[in-house]
């Protein structure tokens, strides 16, 4: 049996009779860019976090773009986040010239690591980014009360958390802005690129979608220089069938989660994710960790089983940012965590056979790499002897 890290040909099904009937009557009205389908998408998932303001965009890396945009940040200022997260949370900084400033992450969850944004708060210092990772909800508890001592701004990276939520609240509701993304994969996928700023404050929701706009609210009268970021209605379409399902395929990865924990326990070599107390996980990945990773996952690949790697190289450590000076060691636990992280398959339709399947593959696969690891280490004593 072969198992798919991901299948959205299920979920898609899913929505498709309710999705082509609503795009006809797009076709109809010639409404593809704005209107009343992104606006009622809009409102529906503003209800859905518990924000006053939703503004749809083009992707993920747009809205956080503008999320920075829009709370003043400007070239040069500093952002503080964990080094173990996607590119994205990076790059939309380094786009409108502010400077990544990463910081280590917790060996427990891999998410920011408190004290450690307290330690690399400068003058220069503008807002930090905590990430919801894999599903999780960032420590916003203990994060909140820093933002606020220093005078600094959270702009929240919600696009692995769409309905999870922690002791602060809902992720995406509790810094000053935050961003999502609804790339396909996501808990909350399009069928295609979008992405969302949310906010409470009707200033940065006005200012998020003027610059989205070309920095213009009236045609053709421009107050900034913007962009083109705007959520097509062909998309909007999708996220609202998908978002009146959201808490059910989120309830079925969590069944599957608790399935995992229990076909994969006590396995010598491999540990388990843990939710932090108070969270309320929506497990977009399901990430283990296991010795010779590599290896495993190789034997994985070769039997079926999709697997991926979230993330291989921690993003200090990447080419894109070697300018900014980071060296290998200073981040110890996203470094470590790079090279024994393996994502397993998880998705809302992940059938109980299907885990089996992975579950059993998996311990073999680790039990073989612990084999050829012994066998190596004596091959290596004798040769020294």
């Amino acid at each position: 049996m072969n198992v798919p890290f991901l299948d959205l040909a299920a979920q898609q099904a899913e929505v498709a009779d309710e999705v082509i009937a609503r795009w006809k009557q797009q076709l109809g009205a010639a409404a593809f860019v704005g209107g009343p389908e992104v606006n009622a998408f809009e409102q529906e998932y503003a209800a859905y976090i518990g924000v006053r303001h939703v503004v749809g965009v083009s992707n993920g890396t747009d809205a956080l773009e503008l999320a920075y945009r829009a709370v003043g940040t400007m070239p040069g200022d500093e952002i503080i986040m964990p080094a173990n997260t996607f590119i994205a949370t990076a790059e939309a900084a380094s786009r409108i010239g502010a400077v990544p400033v990463f910081v280590d992450v917790d060996d427990d969850h891999l998410l920011i690591d408190p004290a450690a944004i307290e330690a690399a708060i400068t003058p220069r210092t503008r807002a930090i980014a905590p990430v919801h990772l894999f599903g999780q909800t960032a420590p916003m508890e203990q994060i909140v009360p820093i933002a606020e001592r220093h005078g600094l701004v959270i702009v929240e990276d919600a696009a692995q958390s769409q309905g999870a939520s922690g002791i602060a609240g809902r992720a995406g509701s509790i810094g000053r802005v935050a961003a999502t993304s609804f790339y396909p994969g996501k808990n909350l996928g399009a069928a295609g690129d979008a992405g969302a700023v949310m906010t409470n404050d009707p200033e940065i929701a006005h200012i998020v979608r003027n610059l989205g706009g070309h920095g213009s609210s009236v045609k053709y009268v421009h107050d900034r220089v913007g962009m083109n970021a705007r959520l097509d209605a062909v998309q909007a379409t999708v996220l609202r069938a998908k978002l009146r399902r959201l808490d059910g395929w989120n309830a079925a990865r969590d069944a599957a989660a608790g399935r995992y924990a229990e076909l994969l326990a006590g396995i010598d070599g491999l540990r388990l994710p843990a939710a932090r107390e108070g969270n309320d996980d929506v497990w977009h990945l399901y990430v283990v960790r296991v010795d010779e990773r590599d290896r495993v996952m190789a034997e994985l690949d070769a039997a079926g089983i999709g697997v991926g790697v979230h993330y291989p190289t921690p993003v200090h450590l990447t080419e894109a940012y070697r300018s900014l000076g980071y060296r290998r060691g200073q981040f110890p636990v996203a470094e470590a965590a790079a090279d024994s992280i393996l994502s397993l398959p998880m998705f809302p339709h992940l059938t109980e056979a299907q885990q089996e399947r992975v579950a059993s593959v998996l311990q073999r696969a680790i039990r073989g790499a612990a084999v050829q690891g012994t066998v190596g280490e004596a091959r290596a004593a004798l040769v020294t002897s």
